[in-house]
């Protein structure tokens, strides 16, 4: 059989429960390589409060351009309280801002789908989250993480003030509000667009440009607009009501976190982080579960990682165009949740509680 060319994935499992999860994301992409005449080219490398620790900066430039040079990079989580005391440039969280904003990394995808298994881990009524699917599109290059000016000063009386500047241009919306229509002509055809137009300015400008590059390119496609906070409770009351939402980088940060928890656990909820296509076709991603570094739960063995193995299922199926094993593996998970198996952070009565490791050869051999 003939193997198709090398592709480079860059491993970066970081700090926490992220070697753990990123460890079964590797065997998964072993399987494919053994199994499936798939090529990829693996390295791994360090990220985050881990890089700090041995060389002193969140990310060095040989990973940097290791990234660059990456068709698919798969990030486990950065940070804990390890590294709280860092000055800010020194963070680890600024390896993950440097990423998107260097590789231009504009649009984050982040699916909340409640898995039929699953309907009573959820805080909320059976009745309110099963069939739950939604998708957030968040901005991540702009708003208020990368406005200009920045920074705490000193000013009179002995007071210090700190400002952080909220600002979106038109080629910046509406490269995401694209994105998002897109999406929603493949699903239930639908859009959200949430912002505060109320009180911003900011916000203002993005209602009116979605709604613009809707009325020229996307009438096939319905679209609403709603305020982040009562987009917020409407997460709440009726999710369902819900396609694809399209939000700026702050909202989204709030409102996909929010959606995570509806389907039960955030060690569920992969995502991925898109680049612009160049003139071959081709595209910067990233991909990494929303689940964080979780410190606590770090080193027992106990993380769920099946929010890392289906952001490796979104990679194969955005930047590798390969849907028929995207699909393949994401069945894999939901055959292993049909046989009760589950980790301590989804686990309930009736269940049988496995590790971090038993979830992954528990995928591998549905996959086999």
């Amino acid at each position: 059989m003939i193997k198709v060319k090398k592709r480079k994935i860059l491993l970066l499992p970081g700090d926490g429960i992220g070697p753990e999860v990123i460890r079964e994301v590797r065997k998964i992409i072993t399987w494919f390589n053994d199994n499936k005449s798939l090529d990829f080219e693996i390295d791994q490398e360090l990220i985050g409060g881990c890089s700090y620790d041995k060389h002193g900066t969140p990310i060095t430039d040989e990973v940097f351009y290791k990234a660059l040079e990456s068709e698919v990079i798969m990030l486990g989580a950065v940070g804990g309280p390890t590294w709280d005391s860092l000055e800010f440039s020194k963070k680890p969280e600024r390896a993950l801002l440097k990423l998107r904003k260097e590789l231009k990394l504009f649009a984050n995808l982040r699916p909340a789908i409640c898995f039929e298994q699953l309907v009573d881990a959820s805080t909320l009524k059976p009745e309110i989250v099963s069939g739950l699917d939604i998708m957030i599109v968040r901005e991540l290059t702009g708003g208020i993480y990368f406005g200009e000016p920045r920074g705490i000063k000193p000013i009179e009386n002995g007071e210090r003030k700190g400002i952080n500047t909220h600002t979106y241009t038109t080629s910046e919306i509406k490269r995401v509000a694209r994105v998002a229509f897109d999406l929603a002509r493949k699903r239930s055809n639908k859009v959200t667009s949430s912002e505060k137009s109320n009180v911003m300015e900011a916000g203002q400008l993005w209602r009116e440009e979605v709604q613009e590059l809707h009325n020229k390119e996307y009438k096939d496609v319905e679209l609403s607009h709603m305020l982040a906070d009562n987009c917020a409770m409407q997460l709440l009351r009726n999710p369902k009501q819900f396609d694809v939402i399209v939000t700026d980088n702050l909202f989204g940060d709030m409102l996909s976190d929010q959606a995570s928890m509806l389907t039960g656990s955030l060690g569920l909820l992969p995502s991925a982080s898109l680049g612009a296509k160049n003139k071959d076709g081709e595209m910067r991603a990233m991909y990494e579960p929303i689940h964080g570094s979780a410190p606590d739960i770090a080193g027992k063995g106990i993380a769920n990682p099946i929010a890392s193995i289906l952001s490796f299922a979104m990679a194969l199926r955005y930047s590798l165009d390969l849907d028929k094993e995207a699909d393949i593996l994401e069945k894999a998970v939901q055959d292993v949740l049909n046989d009760s198996l589950r980790t301590k952070d989804i686990m309930s009565d009736s269940m049988k509680e496995i590790s971090t490791s038993a979830m992954g050869d528990a995928i591998i051999s549905k996959l086999q």
